[in-house]
């Protein structure tokens, strides 16, 4: 009787191993893989919007611009004593151009998918020297020296530094809008002087002021898109006054895949009121034209 279980469960486990090994095995008569659909020909030739280079799709890119900028300046230099300076027009009073041929450089990085830094440098120097028009008050150069008929010489230097990050909340294959932090490095020279003489007086500063930043980006074919962006940003603290602000908006043309030509319009303003009894100051300046640009990306 133990003999005849002991055989019974042995055949019992040969079978089942078999039956295992057996599901284990292809079968050509089997449950065949189904094929791909097959597209059509419209299909097969439509590109992936996606992998069209765009400005919403550039991982970076470095853009040079000729900007042909008007210029509105308004300076005031306080002398030391309690008397005010004379608010000065820089184009009418002091002779510094009103319009300038700019160069331009900025550069973008994307980050992964949606995190963008964007780093732009302007600069701006100007020089003058020409006859006062009128009886000014100009630091503490003494009033002999700065009245009307005076020869007056002024240079005026303006570099900022930008670097700004943005999020891109929106992102999809023709569209992509962000919001952000812009940190701007600037720093100004003001000089007024009469030559031949030791009346000078100049005044320098240095400061780091923060923006809020947006972008918008639009794919509107496969070659053209706009762009547009804007930040800004004002604070008053106790010892200055002051807004800066940048806006630019433009038209781009993919000529290539990695190169694209445009079209924009750019402003840049900054109003600084100073109130260092040191050096107190006012320095309001405007700069605004048309552009055109060269953009490299990939």
């Amino acid at each position: 009787m133990r003999l005849t279980l002991i055989a019974l469960l042995c055949l019992v486990n040969a079978g089942c191993a078999i039956v295992r090994a057996d599901k284990e095995e292809p079968v050509e008569n089997g449950p065949k893989q189904t094929a791909e659909p097959v597209l059509k020909p419209s299909e097969v030739l439509k590109p992936k919007s996606l992998n069209l280079a765009s400005p919403v799709s550039d991982h970076f890119y470095v853009r040079g611009t000729y900007f042909p900028a008007s210029v509105t300046t308004t300076i005031r230099l306080d002398p030391s004593t309690t008397v005010q300076g004379t608010t000065l027009s820089g184009e009418d009073d002091l002779g510094l151009d009103d319009k300038v041929d700019q160069g331009r450089m900025e550069f973008d990085f994307r980050l992964r998918d949606n995190n963008h830094v964007r780093i732009d440098y302007f600069k701006l120097n100007r020089f003058s020297e020409q006859p006062l028009p009128r009886d000014i008050v100009f630091g503490d150069i003494p009033p002999a020296q700065s009245q009307a008929g005076t020869n007056f010489r002024s240079k005026l230097d303006w570099r900022v530094l930008t670097l700004t990050y943005t999020y891109s909340f929106v992102h999809t294959d023709r569209f992509e809008g962000g919001l952000g932090l812009g940190i701007h490095i600037i720093e100004a020279h003001a000089e007024g002087s009469e030559p031949g003489t030791l009346n000078r007086e100049k005044a320098d500063e240095v400061g780091i002021f923060p923006t809020v930043a947006a972008t918008l980006a639009f794919r509107i074919s496969k070659r053209w898109s706009v762009t547009a962006r804007g930040q800004q940003y004002s604070a008053s603290p106790e010892d200055f006054d002051g807004m800066m602000a940048d806006y630019h908006a433009d038209i781009q043309y993919r000529w290539r895949k990695n190169f694209s030509v445009g079209l924009g319009y750019s402003m840049l303003k900054t109003e600084l009121t100073v109130f260092d009894p040191d050096q107190p100051l006012l320095f309001n300046l405007e700069t605004s034209g048309p552009e055109v640009f060269f953009r490299a990306s990939f």
